[in-house]
């Protein structure tokens, strides 16, 4: 039974991982278009003092109408830093009562906007040149009323390695990009570190008032938007969008346990099943010899390196981290102790979980 069920999860997941890799549209530099809409990039922040020098300038040089920054009651000097490199910035009001952080951003954003097309992309995204156009190209071509964007991670130091690479995994391996087709709001994905729409759709569907309590507001967002007879589509960014999401292994687990229940449907023993069957699949063959111990031990570690090649991650480094296969189980343990509390911290706000 062991043996059926560990090699029919991994099966499974290599099965989505291939038709990911045919069918998963990726941004590519394309010519500027002869006559584009007013773009704005908009740009919620809350404490990002110390990465706004480093991504602003990419998106300042895109060319579009305007570069917003919504200072989200920073304390390290945001709106100062970001003034300084050359966007506009737009004072945050305090949160209404029932209304989360970057919901409430993103809200505000669109009402200061004056685009046609309305990007709303994170503090720790990198734009490349062309970045822009090629978003454009792909929200025209895709006739998406919602296209998000999976950046490249650009882990630098072993302690973003650890985790934080699995973000891809999580969207490569076990959702099958053809689903977001179907009309069914179930069969959706979003990812809210780069979000393109148009201005009029996002302003018939009430802005982000759906998903104001959503602590993984983009794909409740994403629901909201099938839900009401709109298009998704996803690309990934390749070589032209790239992100550091956390700077290190707590910084990473605490990013992870805000989002593993809502990605676990708000079901708690399913996240505890979920810790089991990675602890089984992925690191039980490296401490026991159960049936098949030997290639399930070179398929775990296959996997990630999979992964990470079908999203881009293609460096020695990248590919190297297939030997972690048998140890991100006990490394994500954390996340999920954190994750089966009432409340989760983030950026030091508390939301409470149902």
């Amino acid at each position: 039974m062991y043996r059926a069920l560990a090699f029919g999860w991994l099966a499974t997941k290599a099965a989505v991982l291939l038709l990911n890799a045919a069918a998963f549209p990726r941004l590519r530099q394309t010519p500027p278009a002869a006559a584009r809409p007013r773009v704005s990039l908009l740009v919620p922040a809350r404490n990002e003092a110390h990465t706004l020098p480093h991504t602003l300038p990419g998106l300042l040089a895109q060319g579009a109408d305007e570069v917003l920054v919504l200072d989200d009651c920073s304390d390290d000097g945001t709106a100062g830093v970001a003034a300084s490199v050359g966007a506009r910035v737009v004072p945050g009001a305090p949160r209404p009562d029932g209304w989360y952080g970057k919901p409430w951003a993103c809200q505000q954003l669109l009402h200061a906007a004056s685009g046609d097309v309305l990007v709303f992309v994170d503090a720790d995204v990198t734009w490349q040149p062309g970045a822009l156009d090629a978003v454009l190209n792909e929200l025209e071509h895709s006739g998406a009323d919602l296209l998000s964007v999976q950046p490249r991670q650009a882990p630098r130091t072993p302690g973003e390695r650890l985790l934080t690479p699995l973000v891809d995994s999580a969207v490569l391996s076990y959702f099958p990009y053809p689903l977001i087709r179907l009309p069914q709001p179930a069969a959706s994905m979003a990812n809210g570190q780069v979000m393109a729409l148009r201005r009029a759709a996002l302003e018939g569907m009430g802005g982000f008032v759906a998903v104001r309590r959503e602590v993984l507001d983009d794909t409740a967002f994403a629901r909201h938007v099938k839900a009401r007879g709109g298009r998704l589509a996803v690309a990934l960014g390749g070589a032209l969008i790239s992100v550091r999401m956390y700077r290190s292994y707590p910084q990473s687990v605490l990013g992870f346990a805000k989002n593993a229940l809502p990605l676990h449907v708000g079901s708690r023993p399913l996240l505890v099943l979920s810790a089991a069957a990675h602890l089984a699949v992925y690191t039980l063959p490296w401490l026991a010899r159960v049936p098949g111990w030997r290639a399930l031990r070179v398929a775990g570690m296959l996997e990630r390196v999979a992964v990470n090649v079908i999203s881009g991650r293609t460096r020695r480094a990248d590919l190297l981290e297939g030997l972690l296969g048998p140890l991100t189980p006990l490394l994500a343990l954390p996340v999920y102790v954190l994750a089966l509390r009432r409340t989760v911290v983030w950026k030091g706000r508390r939301y409470r979980q149902a």
